[in-house]
């Protein structure tokens, strides 16, 4: 997970989280949008993210101004703003991250989710609503017995979900203006509408108005037994669950999930020689790399904390990497040549600078010199205390392990 902020579109500073698959790039990165007066940690949010996680796919998730732990005043908000947040949310998405194939909107937030998609390009590639009502006039139903008020005085407190909140007129005026049905009729992507039957906060009939405007390819899933919040945690995955087989048939591939520059950039150069690495800095954030190595494309970066996006490992690791995957084939082979009874390798690697005075067996005794350490865990419970000995000696030979050890020249040139 990364903590993120951007701008709204009121000019606040908006709080947003990052949630990221535990291993590996993502396919593709998704937009959540929560429900009104909610937050991006609400428990559906929460669940669906981490599923989609599991799937590969990324997710933002953000709150709306004046809501969770953005800024801004809530009650100068309405439904157009929200809309503008979210197309500002894909903006940030697109500068700094990759723009999202994927928009989920949970109740207010899927219909605003609806119109944001309808006005963005082609890159988003599918969209999903979850117990979304089918008119932003809904919303004013939760304090329709304070709508005189607020129309005769511009302003009142309102109780929702328990909290108080402050509505002014403009919030209804915009609310009862909007023509959502054009946006649905003209969304032309791939749309999920998912909903429980039982709603008693959003009726079901919604679910049934957006999927009769929306143009196919079309599907309805039923929540079934599910609350308007989807407060059971049961739910909420399962949400997730099918979010995900879903949209995997729009972005579940690296060519679904890119733009065609972006294919074109990680496709391995035709004339790639063995042996050779091409590293390219991607223009995406400050320091993001391509490692073209062969036929295999990664990216490295830096951390947040010096200045990167943290979307690969530091050169640094990467060198710890190489150092770690050379040691441990070289004991995998000496083991298999020996026919050792090994089960298992763990080699754990990390890098410091320091002084050469500490160093008692370098030739420098000056400034500071590079130390890794490497920790190496044998598994195997028929191998001896001799052999467990003789496997670490081993270590020694990497290849790797030699290189860094011996007088490494390195020649550059440039045009």
């Amino acid at each position: 997970m990364q903590k993120i902020e951007f701008t709204g579109t009121h000019g606040e500073t908006l709080a947003a989280r990052l949630d990221l698959p535990s291993s590996g790039e993502p396919k593709a990165y998704a937009l959540f949008a929560h429900c009104f007066t909610c937050s991006k940690d609400i428990l559906a949010a929460s669940y669906i993210a981490k599923t989609l996680t599991q799937r590969g796919i990324a997710v933002l998730r953000f709150d709306f101004t004046g809501l969770g732990a953005s800024n801004g005043d809530f009650a100068n908000t309405n439904f157009t703003s929200n809309i503008k947040d979210l197309i500002c949310a894909a903006n940030f998405m697109r500068e700094h991250l990759q723009a999202p194939a994927l928009m989920i909107g949970h109740s207010l937030g899927g219909l605003a989710t609806l119109v944001a998609a309808a006005q963005m390009p082609g890159e988003v590639k599918a969209v999903v609503t979850i117990a979304a009502p089918a008119s932003s006039a809904h919303i004013v139903e939760h304090f329709k017995d304070r709508r005189e008020d607020i129309l005769k005085h511009g302003e009142a407190e309102v109780c929702l979900d328990g909290r108080p909140f402050r509505i002014q007129k403009q919030f209804i005026d915009d609310a009862e203006s909007q023509n959502t049905d054009a946006a649905i009729r003209t969304l032309k992507r791939p749309l999920l509408v998912m909903h429980a039957p039982l709603d008693p906060t959003v009726g079901i009939e919604n679910a049934e108005h957006i999927f009769r405007l929306a143009k196919h390819p079309k599907s309805f899933v039923s929540l079934d037994d599910a609350d308007h919040l989807l407060g059971n945690k049961e739910h909420a995955r399962y949400a997730g669950q099918v979010i995900a087989a879903w949209a995997g048939r729009y972005i579940g591939s690296e060519e679904n999930s890119q733009s065609e520059d972006e294919k074109t950039a990680t496709e391995p150069p035709a004339n790639v020689e063995a042996g050779t690495v091409t590293v390219t800095w991607t223009g995406e954030s400050k320091f993001r790399q391509r490692i073209q190595a062969g036929k295999h494309t990664f990216f490295a970066d830096e951390p947040e904390s010096y200045g990167g996006g943290d979307t690969g490992p530091d050169p640094y690791s990467l060198l710890l990497s190489s150092l770690g995957a050379c040691t441990s084939m070289t004991l995998k082979m000496y083991a298999d040549h020996k026919k050792l009874p090994l089960e298992g390798i763990e080699v754990r690697l990390t890098h410091e600078k320091i002084h050469a005075e500490e160093c008692e067996s370098c030739e420098t005794r000056d400034g500071k010199l590079d130390q890794f350490s490497r920790e190496i865990t044998i598994q195997g419970d028929k191998l001896t205390q001799e052999q467990r000995s003789r496997l670490i000696e081993i270590a020694n030979k990497c290849p790797v392990h030699k290189t860094l050890e011996s007088e490494i020249i390195i020649r550059t040139s440039g045009k």
